[in-house]
This record gives C-alpha cells, sequence and structure tokens, in this order.
C-alpha cells in the first residue's frame, strides 16, 4: 500500500473542510467557499465534483440567491459532525436504545454502536457523564442501562467474551458467555450468546443482569441459530411449561396485529392459514387466548388439548343453556 503524498492529503483535508462547510450552511457562493478554503473558484469547482463522485449530492444554481448548496439523495453518505453534534447525537440515540420506543430501540443502538467505533476518547468521558442526566417515560419497553447496552454491543461486534450475574431460580450466578446478537422485542431487550458453562446457546434479559463486563480476550464465532426467532420462540413458549401449535384459519398479518410479538409466534401457511406457537402456565389459558382472537382454528399440538376443547366447549354450552333467549322486539 502506498503512502498518500503532501498533496493528496491536502486535497483530502481540503474536501473534507468543504463538506463540513456545505453541512453548516443552506447555500454557499463560489467565491465564499473559495475564500474560506484559501484556494480558487476553479479548485472549488474540482473538490466539488470530487464530491459528486464520493454521492454527495451538491447543487449549482446562478443568478441572485444562486451557489452551492448540500441537497438530499438517494442513498445517505457519511456526514461530518463535531464534538457538540456527535455527543448531543449519542446521547439522543443513548435515550432511544435503553428504553422508551420500542420500534426505535433496535436501530438506535445499531447507529450508536457505528459512532462509539469513531467517538474520540476525549469525548467518551463526557458522554458517559451526560448520559446519567438522559431519562425516558412512556412505550412498553422495559428501560434498561445504556452502559450495559453499549457493552454487550461492543462485546457483539468484537466478538469478545463477556459476563454479567444473572438469577437463576433461587439464587443469583455468575455467566460466562459469547454474546452473538441483541435482539429487542415490544416489551425487553434480550442478548442471545452461547453460555460456555451450559455449553449451549441461551437468551437473557438485559434488565435482569449485573454487573456486566467484556473480557479481554476473543472467541471465535460459532454457526448461530436465527437471533429474533431463537429469543421470540423463548420468550414465548420454551419458558413455559405447557406448549401449543394451532393452525388458525386467518392470514399471518392479521394475527400478528393481534398478538404481541412476546406472547405467540405467527407463522405463515399459504395467504390465509397461519400457525401459532404459544405457551402458558396451563393449556386452558392458551385455549381460552386463540378462542379469543375470533377465527376458526384447529390444534396441532398436543394431542391432549383436543380434549380440553371438547370440555370447555361443554362447559360454555352448560353455562348458556339457563338463559332465556331473548324475545324477538317484532313477534312482541
Amino acid at each position: 500500500m502506498g503512502v498518500a503524498s503532501g498533496d493528496e492529503r491536502g486535497t483530502t483535508e481540503r474536501v473534507l473542510t468543504l463538506l463540513g462547510l456545505l453541512q453548516q450552511r443552506r447555500v454557499w457562493t463560489g467565491p465564499e467557499l473559495a475564500d474560506r478554503l484559501g484556494v480558487t473558484p476553479r479548485t472549488v469547482r474540482r473538490d466539488v465534483e470530487r464530491l459528486r463522485t464520493l454521492g454527495y449530492p451538491v447543487h449549482a444554481s446562478q443568478g441572485v440567491g444562486g451557489g452551492y448548496q448540500l441537497g438530499p439523495g438517494q442513498d445517505l453518505p457519511p456526514l461530518l459532525l463535531d464534538d457538540e453534534e456527535a455527543i448531543a447525537t449519542a446521547v439522543s440515540l443513548l435515550a432511544g436504545a435503553g428504553g422508551g420506543v420500542a420500534s426505535a430501540g433496535d436501530a438506535a443502538l445499531r447507529a450508536l454502536t457505528k459512532l462509539d467505533q469513531v467517538l474520540p476518547t476525549r469525548l467518551r468521558h463526557e458522554l458517559r457523564a451526560l448520559s446519567g442526566s438522559v431519562e425516558s417515560f412512556g412505550g412498553g419497553r422495559t428501560p434498561v442501562d445504556p452502559d450495559v447496552l453499549m457493552t454487550l454491543a461492543r462485546a457483539c461486534r468484537d466478538e469478545k467474551e463477556a459476563g454479567f450475574d444473572y438469577p437463576s431460580e433461587s439464587e443469583v450466578r455468575r455467566r460466562r458467555v459469547e454474546p452473538y446478537r441483541l435482539v429487542a422485542s415490544d416489551r425487553r431487550w434480550y442478548l442471545l450468546a452461547y453460555d460456555l458453562d451450559r455449553d449451549d446457546w441461551r437468551s437473557f434479559r438485559v434488565d435482569r443482569m449485573t454487573d456486566v463486563s467484556a473480557r479481554t480476550w476473543r472467541f471465535r464465532p460459532r454457526a448461530a441459530p436465527d437471533a429474533a426467532t431463537y429469543v421470540q420462540e423463548g420468550v414465548a413458549s420454551r419458558v413455559y411449561p405447557h406448549q401449543a401449535r394451532f393452525l388458525v384459519h386467518a392470514s399471518a398479518d392479521t394475527v400478528r396485529a393481534q398478538i404481541p410479538a412476546s406472547a405467540a409466534v405467527v407463522r405463515r401457511r399459504g395467504s390465509e392459514l397461519c400457525e401459532v406457537l404459544s405457551g402458558a402456565g396451563s393449556l386452558d389459558f392458551v385455549l381460552m387466548h386463540v378462542l379469543l382472537l375470533g377465527h376458526d382454528f384447529e390444534v396441532l399440538d398436543p394431542p391432549e388439548l383436543g380434549m380440553r376443547c371438547r370440555a370447555l366447549a361443554e362447559r360454555l354450552l352448560s353455562a348458556g343453556a339457563t338463559i332465556s333467549p331473548v324475545p324477538d322486539m317484532e313477534e312482541s
């Protein structure tokens, strides 16, 4: 790999400075930019072309009020942020990732992880101090410590082992894991990781973790299950003593709109059929949950749930048998 010459470095720095100026103000004239950069208007035109080649939509207009303007494009090019803008962006992302808005939390964490990778050390201390002043309210997701999220996100990104204390039945135990993905549900954050002590994949609720730390050594990634599917199936069924599967006579989109993602897994089975996998403390509860969706359905598993259907139907018929029918107003 060759080393850039002084002229090449100077051109690169000048083009980046030009980009920063275009992001600061809506319109610049050519002479204004040339004066700021200490070059000729011809050099400004060349540098503008370099930015266009890199994907920045720099528009030029003639006449009074005309000049160079950075406009919207089809793709989002890299942005230049000064220290204050970087801190403000990171704090906002911390608030979005740590709690509140469920639909934006995972996207906020991905963006924050990218920003964290290039954030100067001098700004990390300021960000840590400011993050303690950020709170959020509303939304359905359980809030978590943004520092914990960032620690786990870095460990996933850098493929480094992590450790944390986690409640298990009646005691809290130290867990050693190879973190793979952070998954955001409509209610909580989860970590999909390979549990080194149990030699298997596990999902962990981030809000239940304490004393979270990333270790110094890296691991070789293993073949992993689909993170979102694994976590959703675990939350919706595996954690319960009873699981059941149903074939529902409605589209998957219709049923997904009726059931929270943390309550059931909905799989498409054609345009007007779907399979619903759910769990609960009793089979009767699962059965009633599916019954109240208001669609025809069939029991796929377990076999004994068919007997519960008949027993429930008999009870409902018996309960309604003692009620006198409402007289028809036209006949009275």
